[in-house]
């Protein structure tokens, strides 16, 4: 099993999110950290404070020289998939090639009906979230882009210079929806995001993405297999260490602990200490 580290933008300050990253990037075992891609708070008062998730991933990307990076994940409505694509090729450049690209079809309905970016009912949120992909990867990898669809049409579009990873930045996607979704990810995903939950959840949403992969043709073993694992605020890094065993045991990969604030990197050494043993 891999480790990485996830600090969401809200509720904290720069300079603790910039030490928590700095202390990372001198720990072996996380081998990427991660943010997130809102514009208010989750899972906690909406009016507080929330930093941009892409300005401050470029910014940590400055701040590190080893740690791979990337939002989990970025709703494609919240961004036209050209301009994604536009930004995601400039910071794999900016990063030395250590970029990867979280993204999803979305789901907060409070920031985007309070922003004015229509998220849509679930089947078109999912239609979106296809052509927005198909859209991505090809102005990653290809010279134009013509496409005509229902929510993007593009016209002999480029996007240079491309990123350094090639063929393009790994492709992460989140979420679990059983039709759409992980269709979508078996169609298009280097790396699949579990939000989180037991290994018995875990190991029925991998056998169902495998079964779309089976659909189309696609060997699974090309897709790595995340989950978000919880530090509580307790400090209980045993139980992070339980948790991420139970769902290493179900198949996954890679382990994503989502940190609690206020961010500190205080919390880095004891955590490795516990993880260390579960090391592949």
């Amino acid at each position: 099993m891999r480790f990485a580290i996830k600090t969401s933008p809200q509720n904290t300050v720069w300079q603790d999110m910039l030490s928590v990253w700095q202390a990372a990037d001198d720990i072996e075992l996380f081998e990427s950290g991660w943010t997130f891609d809102h514009f208010y708070p989750i899972f906690s008062d909406s009016t507080g404070p929330c930093m941009e998730g892409w300005v401050t991933l470029t910014a940590l990307a400055q701040a590190t020289k080893r740690l791979r990076l990337g939002t989990l994940v970025s709703g494609m409505h919240y961004r036209h998939p050209a301009l994604l694509a536009n930004m995601a090729a400039t910071l794999d450049i900016i990063s030395g090639g250590r970029l990867e690209i979280g993204i999803g079809a979305g789901w907060n309905e409070e920031e985007s009906g309070a922003y004015g970016m229509e998220l849509g009912t679930i089947k078109e949120r999912s239609d979106r979230f296809e052509e927005g992909c198909e859209v991505l990867l090809s102005l990653m990898t290809q010279e134009t882009t013509t496409f005509k669809g229902t929510h993007y049409e593009l016209t002999d579009a480029r996007n240079e210079p491309k990123g350094v990873q090639k063929p393009h930045p790994p492709i992460c996607i989140g979420g679990s929806g059983e039709k759409r979704t992980l269709r979508t990810a078996a169609k298009y995903a280097d790396h699949w995001n579990f939000t989180g939950g037991t290994p018995e959840q875990f190991a029925h949403k991998v056998e169902v993405l495998h079964r779309h992969c089976a659909d189309i043709g696609r060997d699974p073993s090309e897709i790595t297999l995340s989950s978000h694992v919880r530090l509580e605020p307790d400090l209980d890094y045993a139980a992070v260490a339980k948790q991420a065993e139970g769902l290493g045991e179900a198949g996954l990969d890679l382990a994503i602990v989502y940190l609690p604030p206020p961010h500190t990197p205080a919390v880095l050494e004891p955590l490795a200490k516990a993880l260390e043993p579960l090391l592949g």
